[in-house]
């Protein structure tokens, strides 16, 4: 047996249905081995979409998804998807081949040292310099890859010792679940006495609650004791959105109206958020306390230094802390004074709705998730590139399940939209799912409808096209510089997708654009629709309006 057939021995062993990458000579022994093996190998026109497939794979179900490149300049090219998996607590493997190293008949040529580049964006890096060692190396890394908080993991696998030869013996490791440590009692304690002894607690849900068991406590945590809850743009879903007792996501770092609620509490219990993803408010001493609720400790920071930590597993720890608010209120009502975060809700209802039914055209953004949201089912699920329409979807899309609304709000990278709609449709080949795009997004890593036409996968890219870079635009405008060096020019994007064999629209109005959403997502088949969007809405409701709101809280 070749090493590199032990090598997909152990990737069986792990669960692995798909890698997804881009081969080079340097793995055509793995390639060889994968070829008769029971995983599907799903060729990508570029590493990086790739690597954005695998993490997203990772993302919805808590395994490692895997993707391939050859060494050097395929290798590099993962990088970008290894820093958003690790910023993004997705559980990602990658293997990637290099050079002989027992001898070289090539120089130098084409060798990076790709092991030490990966090291500061994933969690593990290797080079398995033994063929003996692979199953040990491989168990290693998809346990690193899981473990809270989950990331990006790489294995480098030298063309040499692919093709080794090792005993028809060897084998691979059992897979054990293990346990995450329980939050301490006394940490349960304090943080349930401080719970009690504010006037206006908060909750905050941000994306390491993003697990099912913890769904499920948290939910049952809200219904029982009745605290009000917000999330950061990566927690959105987590808990159904149209609970009475949620007030909005927090989007912005400061000065939205839920901000207007945060300014009132006096205590906020955050669950799983930690400050890799992008702030949801900016602590301040003297200001709100703060419980970090989370699988580890708090890493301090400039705008978030809790007051108290709860760490160990996150769905026992809020389960604890549940039972103990319980047994102490013992059937009565605890006085918290949740009017003012009543008015933040009106508020905020009246503020968001404003103009969502306008059927002006260009679409404006507030019109542009309302259709969205009509058009998807309950578990239809969005997967969104970066740009200015993240923002509005982030504070304006009702999330009605975790896992329904997937953006990046860590690393942010552009480019990931698509890919990401392309793994989830492998993950849930019978669910509704759209790709929401700029025209600036997918043109990064546009090449890669045709794997999904040649996948035949059902696959709806919807283009909001502004012919610039939309979002640094508006901060551009907000600085008071002059519009510079963020405008080009597009393909002609029916032509364009209608090249790659998919189907190619462009709406012509609003109520057009909901006839060929509900279409597209009814047949299967690769769809891109293109839509002209006006953000002249930017200035008038991010800018304007929020700086002159009033919190009548």
């Amino acid at each position: 047996m070749k090493a590199s057939d032990l090598f997909i021995k152990a990737l069986e062993n792990e669960g692995v249905e798909y890698i997804f990458g881009v081969p080079g000579e340097e793995n055509l022994d793995f390639v060889e081995s994968l070829r008769t093996s029971s995983i599907r190998l799903i060729v990508t026109r570029h590493e990086q979409v790739a690597g954005f497939m695998a993490a997203t794979y990772g993302r919805l179900t808590g395994k490692p998804g895997v993707c391939l490149s050859t060494l050097g300049p395929g290798a590099t090219n993962f990088v970008t998807a290894a820093a958003y998996a690790t910023l993004g607590g997705m559980p990602m493997l990658m293997i990637t081949g290099q050079k002989p190293i027992l001898s070289s008949k090539q120089g130098h040529f084409q060798i990076v040292d790709i092991v030490n580049l990966m090291k500061p964006v994933t969690k593990y890096a290797t080079q398995i310099v033994s063929a003996k060692t692979i199953p040990a190396r491989v168990r290693e890394a998809f346990r690193v890859a899981t473990s809270e908080r989950p990331g990006a993991v790489h294995l480098e696998l030298p063309e040499d010792i692919a093709a080794h030869d090792v005993p028809d013996d060897a084998h691979v490791f059992p897979i054990d679940t293990i346990r995450r440590p329980a939050a301490e009692e006394k940490a349960v304690a304090r943080a349930v006495e401080m719970i009690l002894s504010a006037k206006r607690p908060l909750i905050l849900v941000g994306a390491g609650a993003n697990r099912k068991l913890v769904s499920k406590a948290l939910t049952e945590f809200i219904n029982e004791i009745g605290i009000p809850f917000f999330t950061t743009q990566m927690g959105k879903g987590v808990i159904d959105e149209r609970h009475p007792l949620y007030l909005g996501t927090a989007a912005l770092s400061s000065n939205d109206y839920v901000h207007c609620a945060i300014e009132k509490a006096d205590l906020i219990i955050n669950v799983g958020h930690d400050v890799i993803e992008k702030p949801p408010f900016f602590m301040t001493h003297g200001g709100v306390k703060v419980i970090h609720v989370n699988y580890s400790s708090a890493e301090v920071d400039d705008v978030y230094f809790p007051q108290w930590e709860v760490i160990g597993d996150i769905g026992n720890a809020v389960w604890q802390m549940k039972e103990r608010l319980k047994q102490l209120l013992d059937g009565t009502k605890n006085q918290w004074d949740m009017s003012a975060f009543e008015r933040v809700k009106n508020d905020m209802k009246n503020h968001l709705f404003e103009r969502s039914m306008e059927d002006v055209f260009p679409i404006i953004p507030q019109r542009f998730v309302s259709i969205v949201r009509e058009v998807m089912p309950d578990d239809g699920i969005i997967a969104l590139d970066n740009g200015m329409y993240k923002l509005w979807f982030a504070r304006q899309y009702e999330a009605r399940g975790r896992n329904t609304i997937l953006l990046d709000n860590a690393l942010a990278t552009m480019g990931a939209g698509m890919p990401s709609a392309m793994g989830v449709r492998l993950v849930y080949p019978e669910k509704k799912i759209l790709a929401v795009v700029g025209d600036g997004g997918f043109m990064m890593n546009s090449q890669d409808l045709e794997t999904a036409v040649r996948e035949k996968m059902h696959l709806v890219v919807l283009i909001l096209n502004d012919s610039g870079y939309g979002m640094i635009q508006w901060k551009q405008h907000a600085m008071g510089f002059d519009n510079f060096g963020l405008e080009f020019g597009n393909p002609d994007f029916v032509k364009y997708a209608e090249s790659y064999g998919a189907k190619g629209y462009r709406a012509e109005s609003v109520s057009h654009l909901k006839e060929l959403l509900t279409h597209a997502l009814d047949t299967p088949d690769v769809h891109v629709i293109e839509v002209a969007i006006d953000y002249s809405e930017n200035e008038r409701v991010l800018t304007k309006g929020l700086q002159s709101k009033t919190c009548t809280c």
